[in-house]
């Protein structure tokens, strides 16, 4: 009979987290994912086996979580035109928290090395991009909006640059206006 498994798979997630927002995802090791979860370094190999798994394992979280988010930002505006671009500036009104900024810009230097990484990424994009074409018909602002949005949560992300709350402000609302229309 095999041991039951009884570690919650978020708190090595955490963990994990939390190391790679102190010392990087290169220098992520699992022994040091089990320290910070208080768990022994078997638990953390039986439940991901390698490194690169439980990287993966932090990125396919963080898509779902991202994706959870948007979602719910977007219920109000079911039914509406462009309700996924909708949803996604009003989610954006929420800067990224700090810690969030460390994990982020760790684990996109792990996958701008690694295209397996990334192809989580690039299949949740497209997804997106698809249903975003779809909302808009023709309109061409809604995909332009969406870019903007994109490159404004990029920057912030990757910690390139930090807006005022009110320089913020009135992008995302300039973004929401740009979705509405059809630049020429």
């Amino acid at each position: 009979m095999g041991r039951k498994k009884s570690i919650d798979q978020n708190r090595i997630l955490d963990a994990a987290e939390a190391v790679v927002a102190r010392v990087g995802a290169t220098r992520l090791t699992l022994e040091g994912v089990a320290q910070e979860a208080g768990i022994s370094k078997g638990s953390v190999v039986y439940d991901y086996g390698t490194k690169q798994a439980l990287i993966e394992a932090m990125v396919e979280r963080a898509v779902l979580r991202d994706n959870a988010f948007n979602e719910a930002a977007a219920a109000p505006f079911t039914g509406s035109d462009n309700a996924t671009l909708k949803g996604r500036i009003s989610a954006a009104s929420q800067p990224f928290p700090d810690a969030f900024r460390a994990v982020a810009l760790n684990i996109c230097a792990a996958l701008a090395q690694d295209h397996s990484l990334r192809s989580a990424i690039q299949t949740n994009q497209t997804a997106v991009i698809d249903r975003i074409r779809e909302e808009a018909g023709t309109a061409r602002g809604p995909m332009l909006a969406y870019l903007a949005l994109e490159g404004l949560k990029l920057l912030e992300t990757l910690d390139y640059h930090q807006w005022s709350d009110s320089e913020r402000a009135a992008l995302l609302e300039d973004i929401r206006q740009l979705a509405s229309g059809s630049p020429g």
